[in-house]
């Protein structure tokens, strides 16, 4: 009797002793036991699923799931064997996979608290920001004092553009865990958010202070860096973030974009390619069996794609490489959405447009069009600045100068007037983006009141809403937008104005690519591609930049053009316009 309980008592003792190595954080030396345990006995349940745990916390992920499946294998009905399961799956990016194990998890143990937290993970993950949020507060309702689930919590508040929210949560959650690094991290992510970048600051470095090889808030911290218009700070902030995580793609991207805003080019156009390894973009990478081409072969004799990619505005701003692709021999194939494909029918260089979706024909090479000033090693002094390069359809422009003409309308300038880019609430990043270049309609009511000037509207989507919500606005605009069903139709109503005035989205590149006059009120983190510090632009010569001096200050910027177009209203008015 004695010989078959020694060995049970053999593995105890050592399962206990393991249990307290690792609860003491002695990692190494607790492994060590559970793999004695697992040599003695190979299906001991507790030492496997113990062992899995363990080496999730040595960031083992791959090796962890390996033998918590295992464990699952021997006993699949303990809750937390599935959680563990979740979080390990969150932590690839596996959320389907960490969403199902949860959901297991939860069946087993209703109201288990760290299933219903690694839920809400696995569901921010896949973009369900509301249902995490329900997962989230769940878990609180069970366990108030859950500082982690506070801080993630305060996450998914951000994606649902609840940013006050976030950072009450993120409070919460400090004052839980006065040294929770992530927590201040996120606190400063919702800072900035809010627009306060001083604020956001002083979090990103009070996190760093508690953990200096937080790569994440370094790269955050490069950007509130740039919101303070410290873009050389911010460059260092990027490279700090890198030297700590050499393959921290977010951290080259934002350094790509910092390099490309210094006129940094040969530097910026190499990192502007770690966009294709950014979790936000990497699905929508082209995958083809041709090679990429990036300037480091001959294309003469040989037929390339060029695909379009990122919005409308990256297409219309980069079409123009297609000539100088064509100069070197090649034939071009270029393929762009279905709302350029009638104004770009007779881009200069193209020998096949197809519109994107559409089956592509035979070609030897590709490049994605954002890629091009990479291969023709693009600097400042030999951007393709000719213009115009696209040009609005001769009938359909001379029907609009008709329509204009016999308005009755007796004012000296027409201009167009866009006050909001497009909205694309279901991305964070580009939500931000958008919330930050756009403004109301209201806030240009000084230049809705110059006279002498008739405004035409050329605002789609959600924000032209606000023609009709303000109607006194809206009765100083002409509205034909209902009638423009994709860019050619607007370039043909643009070929007719004098102006357009514009925030940054994709009609201030079509004006500036159809040599149209177009002054771009541009917020103060501005987009790499109009530099810093210009009133004017390398890439349209047509365009003019009223910038905020500082972030948020769009009175200032609007104050400007203002004042540039009275003058010019008053400096263009006609005999027949003055009285005696």
């Amino acid at each position: 009797m004695s010989k078959t309980a020694n060995p049970q008592r053999q593995l105890d003792t050592l399962l206990r002793e393991a249990v307290a190595l690792q609860q003491n954080g002695a990692f190494a030396e607790a492994e060590d036991l559970y793999r004695e345990i697992l040599k003695l006995r190979p299906k001991h349940f507790d030492a496997m699923q113990l062992l899995g745990a363990l080496t999730l916390q040595s960031n083992r992920i791959e090796e962890g799931i390996e033998l918590l499946k295992k464990a699952v294998a021997i006993n699949g009905m303990q809750a937390p064997l599935h959680s563990n399961l979740a979080f390990a799956y969150n932590a690839l990016r596996r959320f389907k996979e960490g969403l199902a194990s949860a959901n297991r998890a939860l069946a087993l143990q209703a109201d288990f608290v760290d299933a219903l937290n690694n839920r809400g993970n696995a569901l921010a993950g896949l973009d369900a920001p509301a249902d995490a949020l329900v997962s989230f507060e769940r878990a609180l309702t069970l366990r108030p004092a859950f500082a982690q689930a506070w801080n993630n919590r305060a996450c998914v508040l951000r994606d649902l553009g609840r940013a006050a929210d976030a950072l009450a949560s993120c409070d919460q959650a400090i004052a839980l865990q006065a040294n929770y690094a992530e927590a201040w991290s996120n606190r400063a992510n919702a800072l900035s958010d809010l627009n306060r970048p001083q604020d956001a600051q002083q979090s990103y470095q009070r996190a760093l202070e508690l953990a200096p090889a937080f790569a994440d808030a370094w790269n955050n911290l490069g950007l509130t860096l740039v919101d303070l218009n410290q873009h050389e700070e911010a460059l260092q902030h990027y490279e700090r973030a890198i030297a700590l995580s050499p393959a921290f793609a977010e951290a080259h991207w934002n350094a790509s974009l910092c390099l490309l805003q210094l006129r940094r080019f040969e530097e910026g156009w190499q990192k502007y390619e770690w966009r294709w390894q950014r979790n936000r973009i990497k699905a929508s990478q082209r995958v083809f069996a041709q090679p990429l081409w990036l300037g480091d072969f001959s294309i003469a004799g040989k037929t390339i794609l060029l695909h379009a990619e990122q919005g409308l505005g990256d297409t219309l701003q980069f079409c123009r490489y297609a000539a100088r692709v064509s100069g070197l021999g090649a034939r071009v194939i270029l393929e762009v959405p279905s709302e350029l494909m009638r104004l770009l029918t007779n881009l200069d260089g193209v020998a096949q447009l197809i519109e994107q979706g559409q089956p592509l024909p035979p070609f030897d090479c590709h490049c994605p069009l954002l890629s091009l000033p990479l291969a023709f090693k693009t600097e400042l002094a030999s951007i393709p600045a000719t213009t115009p390069y696209l040009f609005a359809d001769a009938q359909a422009s001379q029907r609009w100068a008709e329509r204009l003409a016999n308005s009755g309308e007796d004012s000296t300038l027409k201009v167009g007037l866009v006050w909001a880019g497009g909205s694309r609430p279901h991305v964070a990043e580009l939500r931000k983006n958008d919330a930050r270049r756009s403004i109301a309609l209201d806030a240009l009511r000084p230049i809705l009141e110059i006279p002498h000037v008739r405004f035409y509207s050329l605002q789609k989507g959600p924000a032209a809403q606000q023609l009709a919500q303000t109607p006194e606005l809206g009765a100083r605009l002409v509205d034909y937008t209902d009638e423009l069903t994709d860019f050619a139709d607007t370039a043909a109503l643009v070929a007719n104005l004098d102006l357009v005035i514009s925030v940054d989205t994709a009609v201030a590149h079509l004006a500036g690519a159809l040599g149209k006059p177009v002054w771009i009120l541009n917020r103060l983190d501005t987009c790499w591609r109009w530099m810093l510090e210009r009133a004017d632009s390398p890439w349209y010569s047509s365009a003019q930049l009223f910038r905020q001096p500082v972030l948020g200050d769009w009175a200032s910027a609007i104050e400007s053009a203002r004042a540039a177009l009275a003058t010019r209203a008053e400096s263009a008015k006609s005999p027949t316009h003055r009285t005696s």
